[in-house]
């Protein structure tokens, strides 16, 4: 039985590889943000998962992601309009504060994050759900937006980002994949421009019709 929560307001859960371009999408949609990355566990978590065959952190397995604070927190502010997270500092491994995200009235916020497609069922259970979108750049353009993005932000050392980055660039079809039968939506850029502008006029996407 699904438990529906009375909510003022719906996310669109906006996942994709690292690099694939969710934070842009997100500030062009003009939309609320909820940084999922922020929901990170911190260096020295037992819990925390390792690369096969390596002593590397695997930061892309959803182990090392607190889901069900995320969880909480969409909820929270579904419901109320605010909501306090933490801070995280990528570069650290670690919370550094807390902050308090306030979307105000507005019907419609975006959730993005490489872990989002990992909460889609527990968001359409909870009545929260307005769409769940995957963006794809294409293995070669992700990877190096991402090795950019990474050394210029100082998130980790230049030898752990390019191992990072060949084994996601080899495993990216997987990654879309996956997020894909936890049912995010593939699309580019405009596409999902395109059903971000739907969501908050209150229109669904075809394709959602007959699945929701």
């Amino acid at each position: 039985m699904s438990i529906h929560l009375p909510s003022s307001a719906r996310v669109v859960l906006l996942c994709g590889p690292s690099g694939s371009g969710k934070s842009l999408v997100a500030a062009r949609s003009g939309l609320p943000v909820l940084r999922l990355d922020d929901f990170y566990k911190e260096a020295g978590d037992p819990t925390l998962p390792l690369v096969a065959g390596s002593s590397d952190i695997d930061w892309d397995h959803p182990d090392s992601w607190d889901t069900e604070a995320a969880v909480a927190a969409i909820a929270t502010l579904c419901r109320t309009g605010r909501t306090k997270i933490p801070v995280y500092d990528i570069s650290l491994s670690a919370r550094t504060g807390e902050e308090t995200v306030d979307i105000g009235r507005t019907p419609l916020f975006i959730a993005e994050g490489i872990f989002a497609a990992e909460i889609v069922d527990r968001c359409r259970e909870l009545g929260l759900l307005a769409d769940a979108l995957c963006l794809s750049r294409g293995p070669v353009r992700t990877f190096r937006r991402r090795f950019l993005r990474d050394l210029r932000e100082g998130r980790k050392s230049i030898p752990f980002l390019l191992r990072r980055g060949w084994r996601l660039m080899r495993q990216e079809r997987t990654i879309i994949a996956r997020q894909t039968t936890l049912g995010a939506h593939p699309c580019d850029r405009d596409e999902a421009l395109t059903r971000l502008a739907s969501a908050a006029v209150g229109r669904r996407p075809a394709s959602q019709l007959n699945r929701w």
